[in-house]
């Protein structure tokens, strides 16, 4: 006989729907063949009994479910990005631009998921990390959609230089810097100027926040570079975020460096769900005139 699926299930609570949703993934578990590990958050909705999604759990998953926005998905995908495990999106917000699926459709996803019926969509991801002075490089964060270097504290602008590969690309003086992968350019970086870029185009995408001189526009760079940006300014408020959820603070010397993560995130997609359809149907991306 067959080793039950494993799927792991991570989700925010603060969506109302979000217990409906737990319970008809049971109920569609205790039909099939599958086996739910749900994150200790989840506790107050799963009920006495349910397996808890633990790191090493993680590594064992068939799949990923997140039960919330793009904002649960980028966390969830985090999770399991260096093993390789499909990531599933079940859309409790409102946008939902990486999700596949809304909650009533999350029994149809699942069958479709177990019977071979998808497709796979690779995501770059950056892995990011700070180095001092000295070269000794701290934790390594893995983004799907961007890493940012900013200021905290006073609104003053902050001298950068940033580097490809040995190559000095320039320094200009802003609010920060986003380093974000195709997925992300739809993202922050989008609303700071940056390009829409298709996931299909392996690529880094640099967009300084509010540069403080009209010769600096954002930039696409090759995804086999390796991209150092550097603080001149003298400050201690310095903040990298990932994915709009990790942080670390940054002391003076140290240098934001990113390259391209040997895995990419695998997001589940079922047919007609194309990275140009949903940009029209979300973002309205397109002339007026085709949604009168």
């Amino acid at each position: 006989m067959a080793e039950p699926r494993r799927i792991g299930v991570v989700g925010h609570s603060n969506y109302a729907i979000l217990g409906e949703t737990v319970a008809r993934l049971q109920a569609f578990a205790g039909r099939e063949a599958v086996s739910l590990f749900f994150e200790p958050d989840l506790a107050g909705h799963v009920g006495d009994g349910a397996h808890e999604l633990t790191p090493d759990i993680c590594r064992e998953l068939d799949l990923l479910v997140t039960l919330g926005g793009d904002g649960t998905l980028l966390r969830g995908a985090r999770m399991v990005a260096a093993d390789g495990v499909p990531v599933l999106g079940i859309n409790l917000g409102h946008l939902g631009f990486l999700t596949s699926a809304p909650p009533d459709a999350v029994e149809e996803a699942l069958a479709h998921w177990l019977a071979g019926d998808f497709d796979i969509d690779a995501r770059m991801v950056l892995a990011v990390h700070a180095e001092d002075g000295d070269g000794r490089a701290g934790k390594t964060h893995l983004a799907l959609n961007d890493a940012v270097l900013h200021k905290t504290g006073a609104a003053r602008v902050i001298r950068l230089s940033m580097r490809a590969q040995r190559d000095v690309v320039g320094s200009y003086s802003a609010d920060g810097i986003i380093l974000a992968t195709p997925t992300g350019s739809t993202a922050y970086s989008l609303s700071a100027g940056g390009p829409i870029v298709s996931p299909s185009v392996d690529c880094i995408i640099a967009t300084p926040i509010c540069p403080h001189t009209l010769g600096v526009r954002p930039l696409i760079l090759p995804a086999d570079e390796t991209i150092t940006v550097e603080v001149l300014s003298p400050t201690e408020e310095l903040i990298l975020t990932i994915d709009g959820q990790e942080h670390e603070r940054l002391v003076p010397g140290q240098k934001v460096v990113a390259r391209r993560a040997e895995q990419p995130v695998r997001l589940v997609r079922f047919a007609g769900q194309t990275f140009f359809q949903t940009l029209r149907r979300k973002l309205k991306w397109g002339d007026l005139a085709e949604r009168e």
